[in-house]
């Protein structure tokens, strides 16, 4: 007999466990618990998200945050936005993954909200797969890059000197040829 899978609210119980699971998506070690315990506490009362454990014969198997967004600023349609669906290695293929994506279908439909969205690493082969077997097709792809990388290439892709004006190039050519016959004709 299959170990019973439920899914519930995340409780304050639940911030250790939850910031080790995410610990790859943390802005850092030290901030992680913090970060996590404050969207944990901010699930009680607000509508704008919502953390969802998945548990697998009693034991922690997995999590997923659902937060209300928009598709993009341009574009305000509500979507929700399935963040960091993560399941414990022990507990893959065996459903988790499957229902917390039903979760955040469930928690869109719940508040008439027409789109579903969440990211996954590029890297994540697995991930990926799983995401476009359930319909979940790429719209856009989300590059990061620290500001300093792209204020060095940006700085390196400026013309470091305006081309020479026509006028230029002509006496630099006309300066060439003259060195050419003077040297052709000491030679000769």
């Amino acid at each position: 007999m299959a170990a019973p899978l439920t899914l519930r609210a995340a409780a304050l119980s639940d911030i250790p466990a939850l910031t080790a699971l995410w610990s790859e998506s943390l802005r850092s070690p030290e901030e992680g618990a913090s970060d996590v315990a404050r969207l944990v506490e901010a699930s009680f009362t607000g509508e704008s998200h919502r953390i969802v454990v998945a548990e697998y014969g009693g034991a922690f198997a997995g999590a997923v945050l659902l937060r209300m967004i928009t598709v993009s600023p341009l574009d305000p349609t509500p979507m929700v936005h399935l963040a960091s669906p993560t399941v414990l290695a022990e507990f893959r293929r065996r459903g988790v993954g499957r229902a917390l994506v039903e979760a955040g279908v469930a928690y869109a439909e719940e508040h008439d909200v027409p789109q579903v969205s969440t990211a996954s690493a590029s890297t994540s082969r697995d991930a990926n797969r799983f995401m476009a077997r359930l319909g979940l097709a790429t719209r856009a792809s989300f590059r990061v890059a620290p500001t300093a990388t792209v204020r060095a290439r940006i700085t390196a892709m400026r013309p470091t000197m305006a081309r020479p004006q026509r006028q230029q190039l002509t006496s630099v050519l006309a300066a060439r040829r003259s060195m050419r016959r003077t040297t052709t004709q000491r030679a000769g």
